[in-house]
């Protein structure tokens, strides 16, 4: 069977009012996220990365005491028995030689996530609070959570320039002394880019959201085939089991991922020179916001990707919100005439789009899924832009 899931979505706020992510809107409750998935998203599968949380974890107890929430055999919570939540927990942790990165933790059970929790309390300063710094070894922390919870560790937005492994970490995985099943792309990095790295090829990909609103849910998602959409048989998809792998990754072309190219505060302009820029050349300023692209290049080992033979296809795919004509009347109008979104990026015609939403909106949904809609680049925290044709 084949599955959506999104498995990086941050909680704003506990349902007791709490702050968790403090960047995150407060309407990103778990409660929220849960529905907004089912109900709009089309999502099947959700990893909620701020469960170490205590105030996350009384709100998860709660919904299992309403029996909103059970436990599945094989790891995971079945949520209305329709769609999968995973525990996870995002951490900030030092590299060997300075910086510091986001990695994601995910446990089968909430029990192991509660020991998670406990064993992270003793070395961050706020516990209820997410993405916070451990003072803790990388190598610890997989190690607690992989052979003692039997859970998942791997690198969140692994090429960002702001808390990540490659953007101001290390140049190679291999410095951190530890073996990821996986690493999450990012929004401003795709297959493409990211396999022109050798030392990657053995990994899976995962293209998440990494929500902080209800409306950013599935932006990236990744198309999953599993025997059972639990915990043990996702593991599995991370291991090259035949069975159980990742079919796809969709996601922004990274064009219009925030941290896409070289950004100049001073002049609030992306730099447009050939990749690796590490300076603006109309002010030489060099306290930039280093791209991913440019990154990336700087530290490739090929001009062009090479793809292992167990790599999916890499979909770059225009979220709605993004497209020309697509405001919050006219989402409405498409939920309500085909259900959720995942519905009407994979499964509705150009003809019954055309009659919801008229030529135009239908015509450029349409060609943002082919990939016919011209962009800009972004860069320093701005989103690039849609518009135009190719």
């Amino acid at each position: 069977m084949t599955f959506y899931a999104d498995l990086h979505i941050h909680i704003g706020r506990a349902a007791c009012g709490a702050p968790v992510k403090i960047t995150a809107s407060p309407k990103l409750t778990l409660q929220g996220i849960l529905a907004e998935c089912l109900e709009h998203k089309g999502i099947q599968i959700a990893g909620v990365v701020d469960c170490a949380s205590p105030p996350v974890i009384r709100d998860i107890h709660t919904l299992m005491a309403l029996g909103q929430l059970t436990p599945l055999d094989g790891g995971g919570l079945r949520y209305r028995d329709a769609m999968t939540l995973f525990l996870g927990a995002e951490i900030e942790l030092g590299g060997p030689t300075g910086g510091s990165a986001h990695f994601l933790a995910f446990t089968p059970s909430l029990e192991a996530m509660e020991e998670l929790s406990h064993f992270l309390s003793g070395a961050i300063t706020n516990i209820s609070l997410s993405s916070q710094r451990a003072s803790l070894a990388v190598e610890e922390v997989n190690d607690f959570v992989v052979n003692q919870l039997g859970g998942i560790f791997l690198p969140a937005h692994a090429f960002t320039p702001f808390k990540s492994v490659y953007g101001n970490c290390v140049q190679r995985l291999a410095e951190l002394e530890v073996t990821f099943p996986a690493l999450e792309l990012g929004l401003s990095a795709d297959t493409d880019l990211a396999d022109r790295l050798h030392e990657v090829a053995e990994l899976r990909f995962l293209s998440n959201s990494d929500a902080h609103s209800l409306p950013k849910i599935a932006r990236e998602y990744n198309v999953l085939q599993l025997i059972k959409p639990d915990f043990a048989h996702f593991r599995k998809a991370l291991t090259g089991d035949p069975a159980n792998r990742i079919l796809g990754n969709y996601g922004l072309d990274p064009r219009l991922g925030k941290y896409h190219r070289t950004y100049c505060p001073r002049c609030e302009e992306v730099v447009e020179l050939a990749p690796p820029i590490h300076y603006c050349n109309k002010c030489g300023n060099e306290q930039v916001v280093v791209g991913v692209l440019d990154r990336i290049t700087a530290i490739a080992d090929e001009e062009k990707p090479l793809h292992p033979p167990h790599r999916p296809k890499y979909v770059h795919q225009v979220p709605l919100e993004f497209i020309p004509g697509v405001g919050k009347k006219t989402l409405a109008r498409l939920l309500e005439a085909f259900g959720t979104e995942m519905q009407i990026l994979h499964g509705t015609s150009y003809d019954e789009l055309r009659v919801v939403v008229g030529t135009k909106v239908a015509t450029d949904i349409v060609a943002a899924r082919e990939g016919r809609l011209g962009m800009s680049a972004g860069g320093g925290g701005y989103y690039g832009r849609v518009g135009g044709k190719m």
